[in-house]
């Protein structure tokens, strides 16, 4: 009798854990983490082999290290109305951080933060900002003054042009530094500037370089959006200085490749990655990113086997000098057109006059139209 009670009650102990197990409710599913939209608009095709291509570089590189993000672009929108619908639709869509890439696309970029303050926008090279809008850039004087130091030891004509597309700032910036490099080794050299007034228009670009060469140019800078300026001058038995990502590398061939100098490089994708982390966490304030070669956001690529041994010796000893800040290409003694001292020596232009510059320095041959992109 005692056995029979002893097993009626594991009987019953067993019917009641199996009772409750069996209507214990399943835990429900982890929710899965709702991934960061990101947009990229560029101003030219992703494929430009300059430009829009290096900002294409930065969202591959930030959508193969955050696995949180999901990004997508848009290429070859015109500045102004357009832009404006790009900047709106991809708010109305979901984004929540929108990179616009072109100095062209600021209004537009302003208007559209305004009506989408839960976004948060970021734009290149632009000074308006709002508390959902902020800006970023690198101080591409650096390498650009580099690139200067390399074009006065090459050139045999002491003739340097210059392909550049607007007269803003930031391209009044690249022509005085590279100046200011290529006078320091070559104090009798030149650079002429030849606009094409637009930012991508590899036909135009490749006239305006044709124009130089014509006018005894043996080294061709480029300072817009695709290589059609480094071709020409390879045609003609001349050198080129690349822009925007390392152009040597996208060369058809070897000897081609071998004629491109250097180049003065953008490399946007660290800097994208902080930036959508800091949304993602956050932390993102709006403010002005400006970056230079310590940074890493801006470079001189590997310079060409036809340039000497000691020349490179010398570009690399100046590179240590800026990444250890005791050098700027806006260091004064700075002089203008007009021969006039605009920068004293023992001085250094300041950052709000360098965002704003509007004056060649001495050694520039060409003249700033009041009107930009």
């Amino acid at each position: 009798m005692k056995f029979l009670k002893v097993s009626l009650i594991v009987l019953l102990a067993i019917a009641f854990v199996v009772g409750s197990t069996g209507c214990k409710k399943a835990a429900p599913p982890t929710p899965a983490v709702e991934k960061l939209k990101v947009a990229f608009v560029y101003v030219g095709p992703h494929n430009d082999g300059g430009y829009s291509q290096a900002h294409e570089d930065g969202r591959l590189y930030l959508q193969q290290n955050d696995p949180n993000v999901e990004t997508t672009y848009s290429e070859s929108i015109p500045e102004g109305a357009q832009s404006e619908k790009t900047f709106r639709d991809y708010a109305a869509a979901g984004y929540k951080l929108i990179f616009g890439t072109s100095f062209g696309f600021m209004d537009a970029m302003v208007n559209a933060a305004k009506d989408n303050p839960t976004v948060k926008f970021m734009h290149a090279s632009g000074y308006k900002r709002s508390d959902n809008l902020g800006t970023y850039f690198g101080r591409m004087e650096q390498p650009d003054y580099l690139a200067g130091l390399v074009a006065g030891k090459m050139t045999k004509t002491n003739k340097i042009g210059f392909v550049l597309p607007f007269s803003i700032p930031e391209c009044i910036r690249e022509v005085d530094s590279f100046t200011v490099g290529l006078r320091e080794v070559n104090p009798t050299a030149t650079v002429t500037v030849v606009y094409t007034n637009s930012w991508y228009d590899p036909a135009k670009e490749g006239d305006a370089a044709k124009s130089l060469l014509n006018k005894g140019c043996d080294v061709i800078a480029s300072g817009v959006d695709s290589p059609a300026p480094l071709d020409e001058a390879f045609k003609a038995g001349k050198y080129g200085i690349g822009y925007d990502m390392d152009m040597a590398a996208g060369m058809k061939t070897a000897d081609e490749a071998k004629s491109v100098l250097t180049s003065r490089i953008w490399h946007w994708g660290p800097y994208y990655l902080k930036v959508a982390k800091a949304v993602e966490d956050g932390t993102w304030t709006s403010g002005d990113y400006w970056g230079g070669m310590a940074d890493g956001i801006v470079d001189i690529a590997p310079i060409s086997s036809a340039v000497p041994q000691s020349v490179i010796d010398y570009v690399n000893t100046r590179k240590q000098l800026i990444l250890d800040g005791k050098y700027t290409p806006f260091d004064g003694p700075m002089i203008n057109q007009k021969g006039e001292t605009v920068v004293p020596a023992g001085t250094t232009m300041s950052d709000a006059d360098q965002l704003n510059l509007q004056w060649f320095v001495q050694g520039v041959i060409g003249e700033i139209p009041k009107s930009g992109s």
